[in-house]
């Protein structure tokens, strides 16, 4: 009961999961601020930004996420580069998820943004980051031997960039949703903040193992 305790406490200490976190985000830089992007076809933006279809569905407004600059981001960079679009990927990681799938509740959200319809494109099938990049090379009009940024969780981005580079795909990282400084200060205590750390770190890591040991990255 002692080591149990320990363990339960010792979750909520912050700065020990960041430290495997930030070696995560650290892995891939992004484009440098200001520098041109016009040689990029167009943001490969990965999906798991959004609340489930039944919140959706429930309020009848758009609902995200903590990881939320995946979305937001992109309707930013889309303003400033008039050439750009967007190639969204994402249809339902839910195994028994009904409704709207996450490329219908991303229409939603850019539709709500005013972002013109003609400079997205919606892949809806995928269920998971391998799936992501296999099936959004065969959509109509992508070429995956063309530069493309590809835009995720800073997390997330050693997992996406291994997996979309062995399916093919000529991608640039552009990592968002960042969740560690350069430092994490020794008083940061939070057991529920502390076990999401933890739960985000291990799930990336045993991802990429799983995904390197069937060849998918």
């Amino acid at each position: 009961m002692s080591a149990a305790l320990a363990v339960l406490l010792l979750q909520g200490w912050q700065p020990l999961p960041d430290v495997l976190l930030r070696q995560l985000e650290a892995q891939h830089a992004g484009p440098t601020p200001g520098i041109s992007l016009q040689q990029y076809a167009g943001v490969v933006l990965l999906g798991g930004a959004l609340e489930p279809s039944y919140i959706w569905q429930a309020h009848g407004q758009p609902a995200l996420n903590g990881a939320a600059e995946r979305m937001t981001v992109p309707v930013a960079l889309l303003q400033q580069h008039p050439h750009l679009r967007i190639l969204f990927t994402g249809g339902e990681g839910d195994l028994f998820a009904k409704g709207l799938t996450e490329a219908d509740r991303a229409k939603i959200f850019f539709d709500s943004m005013g972002v013109p319809p003609q400079r997205i494109l919606y892949e809806s099938a995928s269920h998971t980051t391998y799936e992501n990049a296999v099936f959004s090379a065969k959509l109509p009009g992508v070429n995956p031997a063309q530069p493309w940024l590809l835009l995720t969780s800073a997390s997330h981005m050693p997992r996406a960039m291994a997996t979309f580079r062995k399916a093919g795909w000529n991608v640039t990282p552009y990592p968002v949703d960042f969740r560690t400084g350069t430092q994490t200060p020794w008083t940061e205590y939070s057991l529920a903040d502390g076990a999401k750390r933890w739960h985000m770190v291990l799930h990336e890591l045993a991802g990429l193992l799983t995904y390197r040991l069937a060849g998918r990255a």
